[in-house]
């Protein structure tokens, strides 16, 4: 135990010496959670939309007013040919485009049914769905005002459960824990077996008394207590500036937060033991970091990946952290479901750090 806490202690120091290098590994995790929460949103607002109106009769008149009192449009451009329409989503000036016919107000007026067409910039496809949800809402809402009728028929009650007010945030924050974790996680281990190569101390290590997993373990604490750390800032953070609220255990997410680490430690010093200079280690931490993101289901779901491509899913540690801590944060995750996904991230968690060890041994022989 005495030659492991040397080891700990040395490590630490190495990390934590430079007054630099203590402020990169706290300020900016921070500055990542606070900007990407609000800048990976799938949220689709302050929208400039088109509007060629050649009815200009009352009830268009109201129609338009109702979308200019939606707070999801910022402007409305008003076009006089179908030319400028044209022009204008060409240049991307607007994302859609209201067309209302001339017929639109005599239709209503006769009691008709009246249509409105949209025209939509397909090149962005997710957020043109999203504008036409919104746009399709605000007619069927001036439909239901204009046939009584109708709006006193049986309708639908929504409830949305674990985020009520559908604030994007709350699915946004608990994924951003997992993912910066990952990369401060990765980027610490992945120097440590190249630092001590490319500063020349590696050849110290091989002659010391210590033995090889007692280096290991040495290597291993420090970005395991700086992941810990971060984590616990996080959830302080979560609560206390951006309302999202915990409401599951303390006790499960540090235990998910610890078995999550060791799984990264071991890819982290994969890579490392595999890396002669610390740039090697940086382009290698890019190559583990990419898929652990993306076939994670924070970018893309899952279910929406081809079928060989989610059996990959099921060898990456994110996955199941993603589901934990999200489910830890939003839905009080009961601990039989948090022990659904923590025995997979143990075994590869086992797994990683089996493999660093055996890979550290043959390169140190």
């Amino acid at each position: 135990m005495g030659r492991i806490w040397a080891m700990i202690i040395k490590e630490l120091l190495a990390v934590l010496r430079d007054p630099k290098s203590r402020i990169v590994l706290i300020v900016p995790p921070l500055l990542q959670l606070f900007i990407f929460t609000y800048a990976t949103t799938l949220d689709v607002k302050n929208v400039d939309l088109g509007l060629l109106d050649r009815s200009s009769g009352a009830h268009s008149t109201e129609l338009v007013q109702r979308i200019a009192g939606s707070p999801n449009f910022r402007h409305i451009r008003v076009f006089h040919s179908t030319d400028e329409l044209r022009e204008a989503i060409d240049n991307q000036r607007v994302i859609a485009a209201l067309v209302i016919d001339e017929d639109f107000d005599r239709d209503l007026t006769a009691h008709k049914p009246a249509t409105i067409g949209v025209v939509l910039d397909g090149r962005r496809s997710n957020a043109a769905q999203i504008v036409s949800g919104y746009l399709s809402a605000i007619v069927g809402g001036l439909g239901a005002d204009l046939q009584p009728r109708r709006s006193a028929a049986p309708g639908t009650v929504i409830t949305n459960w674990y985020n009520p007010s559908l604030d994007y945030i709350w699915f946004t924050l608990p994924s951003l824990v997992a993912i910066i974790t990952s990369v401060a996680g990765l980027a610490v281990t992945s120097q440590s077996v190249a630092r001590e190569r490319e500063l020349g101390t590696f050849d110290q290590l091989m002659v010391s008394p210590l033995r090889i997993h007692e280096i290991l373990i040495g290597k291993m604490v420090p970005p395991f207590l700086i992941g810990m750390f971060n984590g616990s800032i996080y959830l302080i953070v979560a609560p206390l500036v951006f309302g999202v609220p915990f409401t599951g255990s303390l006790l499960l997410f540090f235990l998910s937060l610890a078995v999550y680490l060791l799984a990264l430690i071991g890819l982290g010093m994969f890579v490392s033991a595999a890396s002669k200079t610390m740039q090697q280690a940086f382009l290698g931490v890019f190559l583990v970091m990419t898929p652990l993101i993306l076939l994670s289901g924070y970018s893309s779901p899952i279910d929406n990946m081809p079928g060989w491509l989610q059996t990959v899913t099921y060898l990456d540690p994110a996955r199941y952290f993603l589901i934990i801590v999200q489910g830890l944060f939003l839905k009080a995750l009961p601990a039989s479901a948090v022990l659904h996904q923590l025995w997979p991230l143990a075994i590869i968690a086992c797994v990683t750090l089996s493999g660093a060890a055996w890979l550290f041994r043959a390169r140190m022989e």
